[in-house]
């Protein structure tokens, strides 16, 4: 009787040990990079209006729903790649993709980064079009840092879709990157990159002849979406930098580069239809609406939404229906 009070009384004191033993740990969540970005985005705001846009953010958060953020040592799963969308040989050749076609299983892996003095930064990439000059593609980096001793052989401009990073210019300035900012490296520019958080980007680069910033130091430029707000417009209707006239359509815009033949900025359009006779070289990103591009040559349409790229050639003609009004962030190529 004694030997099986000590057992039942053993087994009452082991029970809650053995329970907690094995019962489920509790897991923290870890911020996506889509969350880390709008915090950042909010972070730079200084009214209510100027946060990621609602259309953008709802879907790059469906998208990192759909699968975890890539780590730094991981490789593209097979999957069938998003093809680019163009108009036919006979046409002008506009190039359209949603933004699945730079998803990171449609990437490419360049492997590991051959110098860098800290991290381990492997690169994935996808190229969009090329006509020889101007060309356009997305770029995905794992953290690390490396110095860029060489000058830059192109003027390049990104928008940053997610991650943080800095980029140093030869004096040691830095200029600190996040998801929303659209950033410049003009042709010959050297100094530094860090790669803080991984980072994805769509670019468009620009070979022109010539080294075409002034002065001792080439800096990067880096302009934040609350700088796209309407209050840094400008109505530009009737000398538009992109279409010429967009006639009773009102649009309004910023250029906040323009170096000899590279120009960036932000254009915005209310509803409306409007031609383009012979429009600039162009890549634009959309950020926000919907709009419709149409090739005067053979009527092909494409419909344009948040987060898709588009590039036109130079001279092309053709049709702009803006259905909802429209926010893009644009680069021309002189």
């Amino acid at each position: 009787m004694v030997s099986s009070a000590l057992t039942t009384a053993a087994i009452a004191a082991i029970t809650p040990l053995m329970a907690t033993a094995f019962s489920p740990q509790v897991q923290v969540a870890r911020p996506s990079t889509t969350t880390l970005g709008a915090s950042y985005l909010e972070s730079l705001s200084e009214t209510p209006g100027n946060v990621v846009p609602t259309q953008y953010k709802n879907y790059l958060d469906s998208l990192a729903s759909a699968q975890a953020a890539p780590t730094a040592v991981a490789a593209p799963a097979a999957a069938a790649p998003v093809a680019a969308e163009s108009t036919s040989s006979e046409s002008t050749g506009f190039c359209h993709v949603p933004f699945e076609y730079f998803h990171f299983d449609n990437l490419a892996s360049k492997g590991p980064r051959p110098v860098c003095d800290w991290g381990t930064p492997q690169d994935w990439s996808r190229k969009l079009a090329d006509d020889g000059v101007f060309r356009a593609g997305t770029w995905y980096c794992s953290e690390g840092g490396w110095e860029s001793p060489n000058g830059k052989g192109v003027t390049e401009v990104f928008y940053m879709v997610e991650g943080h990073g800095m980029l140093g210019d030869s004096d040691g300035t830095k200029h600190f990157f996040g998801p929303g900012d659209m950033v410049i490296i003009p042709k010959g520019h050297t100094g530094r990159w860090d790669v803080n958080t991984p980072i994805h980007k769509v670019w468009a680069v620009n070979a022109h002849e010539n080294v075409e910033e002034s002065g001792p130091i080439i800096r990067v430029q880096v302009d934040h979406y609350k700088d796209f707000s309407p209050a840094c417009l400008s109505d530009t209707s009737a000398n538009d930098p992109l279409y010429g006239n967009t006639g009773s359509v009102a649009s309004a815009s910023n250029t906040f580069y323009d170096v000899g033949p590279t120009k960036v900025g932000v254009w915005t359009s209310e509803s409306g239809c409007f031609e383009v006779a012979s429009g600039v070289r162009q890549w634009f990103h959309m950020l926000e609406g919907t709009m419709f591009i149409t090739d005067s040559s053979d009527g092909t349409s494409k419909r344009c939404v948040a987060g898709d790229t588009v590039m036109l050639p130079a001279g092309w003609s053709g049709y702009v229906d803006v259905v909802e009004p429209t926010k893009k962030v644009f680069t021309v190529a002189l």
